[in-house]
């Protein structure tokens, strides 16, 4: 049996009948840059998400990046995120020119550190002065525990930009990821779990002055053609990418449900497997599972991959190397040991196989091989 890792093929052939004629209408029309469907998403994402605004932008990295710029934080100021993410919630603090402070993960959720958080909080506050943001990552389609965050926010005067590239979807306390800070970025790369044909991404906020200011921001700085208020980029959503999210959106909330009974089923098959250490989701949250990530506790993680791949299952690692031990990040002087939980999930962590069409079969066949190896493979 092969079973890949996310399997987009499949996914396309189920919506073959909307999604071609969808992309054949802006073909025909031809109008490719801030078109009709752009805004019909903007409009529909927003309403998804219970936000004032979306604006399309050109990927979930520009989101982060277009979000500090218009909340004004650059060079002198300081952000700090989680040591446990992907480098682009970093990089986005350091293309504003402001600095990446790190703070660990926490050991259960693989989140923010919510009692970490609030001590660099306050060291910093004190220490520097120049902290202006807070930015959760609700990683692995896991919501971060916002009310903590949140609280710590207010009370330091702090921006809240949520990082949302994982977690369409997903509910913290009953309300969405992304209606929780002053902003939030999502991505919306192919492999996610509302995923375009193409790189793209949006801001999302409350804010009438933010959104506007990401609006001229994304389009070299304008409002009018040809007249330049400020120095901004090129990072629009295209109609292409939005006619895919526009179709995709209408099943997303099923596709979360049914990556949630994968979830489930993984959860009762793994529970018991001795050296495994499966997802912990925190009361009252509603997880989208981007990912299903365990965790292998006895160093043969690598093994185990091998092993899977042996066996034609693909898996991942989320991620191999956390943000301290990055060379691109090695100016912020941090060393090994520094993270302790992000280093250990680096180096335990394995994501399995995790898309909507993942059936039984496939699912109770890489839970065979996982306890196979683990009692008699090594």
């Amino acid at each position: 049996m092969n079973i890949p890792f996310v399997d987009l093929k499949t996914q396309y052939t189920f919506l073959k009948l909307q999604m071609d004629p969808a992309i054949q209408g802006v073909l025909e029309r031809s109008a490719f840059i801030l078109g009709p469907e752009v805004e019909a998403f903007e409009r529909a994402f927003a309403d998804y998400i219970g936000t004032k605004h979306a604006i399309g932008v050109g990927s979930g990295t520009d989101a982060l990046r277009l979000a500090l710029e218009a909340l004004e934080i650059g060079p002198g100021d300081e952000a700090i995120t989680v040591a446990n993410t992907y480098i682009a919630t970093c990089e986005a603090i350091t293309h504003v020119g402001a600095t990446v402070r790190l703070v660990d993960a926490d050991p259960q959720t693989y989140n923010m550190d919510v009692e970490k958080q609030e001590a660099e909080v306050e060291r910093r506050n004190v220490e520097r002065g120049g902290l202006k943001a807070i930015i959760p990552v609700h990683l692995y389609g896991q919501p971060a525990d916002m009310d903590p965050i949140l609280e710590v926010a207010r009370r330091y005067h702090l921006y809240v930009i949520e990082d949302c590239a994982q977690s369409h979807g997903a509910r913290y306390k009953g309300r969405k990821t992304g209606t929780f800070g002053d902003v939030a970025c999502f991505s919306f790369y192919p492999g996610k779990n509302l995923g375009a044909y193409g790189d793209a991404g949006a801001v999302l906020t409350n804010s009438d002055e933010i959104a506007e200011r990401v609006r001229v921001l994304r389009n070299h700085g304008q409002r009018v053609k040809y007249e330049h208020l400020v120095v901004g980029y090129c990072s629009r959503l295209d109609n292409l990418q939005a006619a895919v999210l526009n179709v995709k959106l209408r099943y997303l909330d099923g596709w979360n449900t049914t990556r949630r009974s994968r979830a489930a089923l993984y959860d009762q098959l793994l529970r018991d497997v001795p050296g495994i250490v499966i997802p912990h989701v925190l009361p009252e949250l509603e997880p989208v599972y981007h990912l299903y990530v365990i965790k292998v506790t006895d160093g043969g993680r690598d093994a185990l991959q091998r092993y899977l791949n042996e066996a034609g299952i693909a898996t991942g690692l989320h991620y191999p190397f956390p943000i301290h031990l990055q060379q691109a990040y090695a100016k912020l002087g941090h060393k090994r040991g520094d993270f302790p939980v992000s280093e250990q999930l680096a180096a335990q962590g394995l994501s399995l196989p995790m898309f909507p069409e993942l059936t039984d079969e496939q699912l109770q066949y890489v839970a065979d091989k996982i306890r196979e190896f683990m009692r008699h493979g090594r």
